[in-house]
């Protein structure tokens, strides 16, 4: 049976610390393509233990991860998402003389996933004993070691001096056998997807580790290589005559059987959770979710059966996407499906869930948002021409913009910018450097109404440049009275990019006007809203014109309430109303709490850009007082939220 040593557990401040492998995994996005023939690929980060961390995090768990990365952009970027998924990474060494580990990867058929892993000297693989802190693995509660990361002297010793440290400790052992017959030096490069080779050195390697832990998993495969055995059965019995460990025999899509106590003559003879039938879309990464999902109830104190459903669920929807660890589960997603079910047996077409996946594993929290919105086209361009000034002038002047904003900011999170492509290219790349919390980019056609995208009406080819953490703006001059033909069309458009949005991974801001297209009253803009969420839209933000009104601004707050709890929030937009009209528009908010803060434009550089575009005064005086409105108008916000 497992040992439990909850007394001496009350100082851990991690639930489970993952040891071994990370890489970046390359996964070829042309499916039912053979790996010669793919031409783009989706980045993620891959290798069991650095999966199984991001899924368990995801669950809910405190994950540490302890591997090595290179000092280069992939290392980096491997830390950085750790980092984004809630993982510790005090346990994550930079390795300045090797490269972080790469695996291309491809989806030929269901089942069949050629791959190459990129390994030669790769720096996960030089983790040493060294790299091994014994507070930091006092520090949890749990650690698991993987299999591959036996294979090498260094790695073995790294991963034994973990077990010990961990046991004189009383922490718990978890084992992942992670079998990879080519990092074993048992395959060729050409054959990363074989899953067994038999060979007696690794099963005595392997069969030295089972003593020391409290929880084996692993695939029939795994278990006949853990144990020496040549069938399943035997090698269950000869695993448990030397380790007393709760054994969890991973069997694809019949799910899992888990092994406490004596192992009888029935391999069927176990504990057993709940199945679910799902189409296989991909089986790489499958069982870490798995993993993760089981360790969330076994770590929790959930009874096995619990565990194993919590387990079969997590790899259901692993098999159900294509990439690993950005694919698996949150705990709010997992309950949902456990509670609710899907009518879809592709649990990626299902967009309930989908909704609660994309909003829960955002990159970043956002809380507060002031913004200075200058991906203004055609105000700008007729200043211009009112003062004879030359278009070209224009970019010029949004990297002003973007300078005036970043003295505001000045590194404090809470702060973006709205900058157009047209005009703002240049300034998209200075802001970019200014660490802001939120980039956006507009997208529509300016004062288009029927609404039109601004450079093809192919909305999804565009989005795929842009930066990952750039939102996409999109203006609609929106009225729940409009003619049903115009409503028809501008609602089918905004369908459009929010599904093409969510397809290439950007966040959505969609802008709603009504003032201009009708009456605004108490229940205007708030119907606009639920009649863009009956069509399935669900923006993470909305920009909505200011009112001075505490009623419609309550009947805003109910039905994004009711519609998308997961909303990121709303921000009000200026109309080039002076500043004290914004700030009394400020304070009407005060009654809904999911308005965030501002985005707003011409109130702060209007008068700015017509001095400045005229030559009447310089790049510094300019700034200067874009800085100084900007700057008054966060303090009246936050002055309207409580202290500063």
């Amino acid at each position: 049976m497992p040992r439990h040593h909850s007394e001496a557990l009350a100082d851990a401040r991690l639930d489970v610390i993952t040891i071994g492998r990370s890489s970046v995994d390359l996964y070829g996005q042309q499916l039912g393509s053979r790996l010669e023939d793919v031409t783009s690929f989706a980045k993620s980060v891959g290798g069991c233990p650095a999966n199984i961390a991001i899924g368990t995090a995801r669950l809910g768990l405190k994950a540490g991860l302890i591997t090595r990365v290179g000092d280069e952009q992939m290392g980096r970027f491997i830390r950085e998402q750790c980092a984004r998924e809630g993982v510790s990474t005090a346990g994550i060494v930079t390795d300045t003389e090797r490269l972080t580990a790469l695996v291309l990867l491809a989806i030929e058929a269901e089942g069949v996933s050629p791959m190459i892993f990129v390994r030669t000297d790769c720096a996960d693989m030089a983790l040493s004993e060294a790299d091994v802190d014994e507070a930091f693995i006092r520090s949890s509660r749990a650690v698991l070691v993987s299999g591959t990361h036996f294979s090498k002297p260094n790695t073995e010793a790294a991963q034994r001096k973990a077990i010990r440290i961990a046991r004189e400790n009383k922490r718990k052992v978890i084992f992942d056998i992670d079998y990879r017959p080519n990092l074993w030096g048992l395959a060729g490069h050409a054959e990363g997807f074989e899953r067994y080779v038999k060979s007696d050195r690794v099963s005595q390697v392997m069969r030295t580790i089972l003593p020391d832990c409290d929880l084996i998993v692993g695939t029939e495969e795994e278990i006949m290589i853990a144990s020496g055995a040549d069938d399943v059965l035997a090698a269950l019995k000869a695993i448990r005559a030397v380790s007393d460990a709760t054994i969890v025999l991973k069997r694809g899509a019949m799910g899992c059987i888990v092994y406490d106590g004596p192992i009888s003559d029935d391999l069927e003879a176990g504990i057993v959770g709940q199945g679910f039938p799902i189409e296989v879309y991909n089986v790489l990464g499958a069982g870490d979710a798995f993993m993760s999902g089981f360790l969330r109830g076994w770590l929790t104190g959930e009874d096995h059966a619990t565990s194993a459903t919590w387990a079969n669920a997590c790899g259901a929807f692993a098999v159900s996407r294509l990439l690993c660890s950005p694919e698996y589960p949150t705990w709010d997603e997992l309950t949902y499906f456990l509670g609710h079910g899907s009518k879809h047996r592709a649990l990626r077409k299902d967009e309930a869930i989908n909704h609660i996946h994309w909003a829960t594993t955002r990159r970043s929290e956002i809380p507060l948002l002031m913004a200075l919105a200058c991906d203004h086209r055609m105000q700008l361009v007729e200043i211009a021409d009112q003062i004879g000034a030359p278009h070209e002038k224009i970019p010029a002047f949004k990297r002003l913009a973007v300078e005036a904003a970043a003295r505001v900011a000045d590194g404090r999170p809470g702060y973006g910018m709205l900058i157009d492509e047209r005009f703002g290219r240049d300034a998209l790349f200075d802001a970019a450097a200014k660490d802001f919390s939120w980039i956006g980019r507009p997208v529509e056609l300016p004062g288009s109404k029927p609404l039109r995208f601004e450079f093809s009406q192919d909305i999804g080819s565009q989005l795929i440049e842009w930066p990952i953490s750039h939102c996409i703006k999109c203006l609609c001059f929106y009225h729940p009275d409009d003619p049903p033909a115009l409503k028809n069309d501008q609602q089918e458009k905004l369908r459009a990019l929010y599904e093409a949005s969510r397809r290439i991974g950007r966040e959505l801001l969609i802008e709603i006007i009504a003032g201009k297209n009708g009456p605004l009253n108490d229940t205007t803009v708030s119907t606009a809203l639920q009649e863009l969420y009956d069509l399935g839209i669900r923006p993470d933000w909305w920009k909505l014109e200011p009112q001075d009104s505490a009623a419609a601004w309550q009947n805003v707050e109910a039905t994004v309430a009711r519609n998308d709890p997961y909303c990121r929030g709303i921000v009000l937009l200026g109309l080039d109303a002076p500043q004290a009209e914004l700030v009394k528009a400020f304070e009407a908010t005060k009654v809904a709490p999911s308005v965030k803060g501002f985005a707003v434009g011409r109130t702060i550089f209007a008068e700015a850009a017509r001095q400045w575009l005229s030559g009447r005064i310089d790049d510094e005086t300019a700034v200067a007082e874009m800085a100084r409105r900007f700057r008054e108008l966060t303090e009246a916000w936050l002055e309207t939220r409580g202290p500063k």
